[in-house]
């Protein structure tokens, strides 16, 4: 540099401006640059790849010995716990953890009366709908400028309606303490809500158009998980899940009104979309709300306040999805649903052919607008081919998962490979992977109880 010459203030700015942002000075600044490169390496990742052309082809059990009299779990109750996925009782009992999360936080919940035990009284005449109604009151928020929040922030808004003192911030740490995790799933968040705020919240399968109308007249926002093509990807949409807090309708347009974190607040979505965007997770809902609301909210939800209702309505959905099927996007939904709802009874061979049949049909799919993240989002296939003595089609599976993203940050992925790799005796691979979950998700405890298992510290 030549002596004589002037630095200019402006440059001698930028340096430090980039100092302070690289010293943590700037955090929000810095979260932001950060999620933009992440989007770009993203982006890149897709140009040089292209997952949705991959497809999974089930093996079936190739042999592999299976015992029926093995203990199975018993998921009637949450559907895609963890908490009781190993067969044997001790290894069970490790991971009880699970269903109370892993958070060192202590509940702020009381004990919570099981809602199968609550014998609803149909009403012999309904009462009439108006034909239109909204939910007032609900702040909004949106996920922009942190990566994958989307499951925090819409938590967050159906939880601060009730009154609950945080944000998108405040329950994405406790919901994602490895930022970059691919997904929360509602189980999660059920004990998110559980443990830290003096709420309480129901998950069921199987809603209707018809449910979603009577809460919202009911005053009770409903948060959904659908399935939607959003993201630009080398030019084109690419389906994601996508949660949403349902707060609206309107019958003369046509119209749920949504907060979409991704989009806006009062986001409107005409009925048919949203019925096709939530077929994806077999019309799944949560809804949040008071102690003092219970009574209100049971007599709302009527008989999907017994479980073994609620699996029975969901698998007539599905056997009806089937059989009003007329295209191979249809079929692969309505079978996904059919294996989800088959692992809710504990039927994991049923549920294993189910997916079987799903899988077929998602190989016919175009291969522009496959749906190649489900698995990210939904782990019954792991489930009924791990208990089907289906090993091979695990690890395939899990490979394929896996390699979906640049970022493989899936630990749900990670731990059921392990545990296929654990059953055929690759204690290598199961101790590798099972470390690779707990990176991802730390002190995950059925990863912990796994590596106990192996008898590596």
């Amino acid at each position: 540099m030549d002596p004589d010459r002037e630095f200019h203030p402006f440059f001698l700015f930028l340096l430090i401006v980039f100092i302070l942002i690289f010293a943590g000075l700037f955090t929000p600044f810095r979260d932001r640059i950060g999620f933009k490169l992440d989007d770009i390496k993203s982006r890149l990742f897709y140009r040089m790849n292209a997952p949705e052309q991959t497809v999974f082809v089930p093996q079936g059990a190739q042999g592999v010995s299976f015992s029926t009299t093995d203990s199975l779990p018993d998921v009637s109750v949450t559907p895609y716990l963890l908490t009781e996925l190993p067969a044997e009782t001790e290894f069970a009992m490790a991971t009880e953890a699970v269903a109370t999360s892993a958070s060192a936080e202590p509940s702020l919940q009381p004990t919570q009366t099981a809602m199968q035990t609550i014998t609803p009284t149909p009403t012999e005449t309904p009462v009439p709908l108006p034909p239109s109604a909204a939910i007032s009151g609900v702040k909004y928020e949106d996920q922009h400028g942190i990566w994958n929040y989307c499951a925090p922030t819409n938590l967050s808004m159906a939880m601060t309606f009730w009154g609950w003192d945080g944000d998108r911030i405040k329950a994405g740490k406790w919901l994602k303490p490895f930022d970059k995790d691919k997904n929360v799933m509602f189980y999660e968040m059920e004990n998110f809500v559980r443990e830290m705020s003096g709420l309480r919240s129901v998950v069921r399968t199987g809603g209707t158009p018809e449910l979603l109308k009577q809460l919202i007249v009911a005053g009770f926002p409903v948060l959904i998980e659908k399935g939607a093509y959003m993201q630009e990807v080398n030019g084109r949409l690419s389906w994601m899940g996508h949660y949403n807090v349902v707060t609206g309708y309107d019958d003369a347009e046509q119209e749920w009104t949504v907060q979409d974190s991704y989009y806006t607040a009062d986001y409107k979505v005409s009925y048919d979309l949203l019925q096709d965007e939530w077929r994806s997770f077999n019309f799944q809902f949560m809804v949040v709300y008071p102690g003092e609301k219970e009574a209100e909210l049971y007599e709302t939800l009527g008989p999907y306040t017994n479980n073994d209702w609620v699996t029975k309505n969901t698998m007539a959905i599905a056997e009806k999805m089937i059989q009003e099927a007329e295209d191979s996007e249809s079929y692969y939904f309505a079978y996904f649903n059919r294996g989800s709802t088959q692992i809710d009874m504990n039927d994991f061979y049923g549920a294993a052919q189910s997916y079987d049949m799903a899988f077929k049909y998602y190989a016919e799919l175009d291969a522009q607008t496959r749906p190649y993240r489900m698995v990210w989002y939904q782990t019954g296939p792991y489930l009924a081919y791990y208990y089907s003595g289906r090993y091979s089609d695990v690890i395939s599976l899990a490979d394929i998962t896996l390699a979906s993203t640049q970022e493989p940050f899936l630990e749900e992925s990670y731990y059921w490979r392990a545990m296929a790799y654990f059953a055929i005796g690759n204690m290598n691979g199961a101790e590798s992977d099972a470390r690779a979950c707990l990176e991802v998700h730390p002190a995950f405890p059925v990863c912990d109880a796994l590596l106990a298992k192996i008898g590596v510290p």
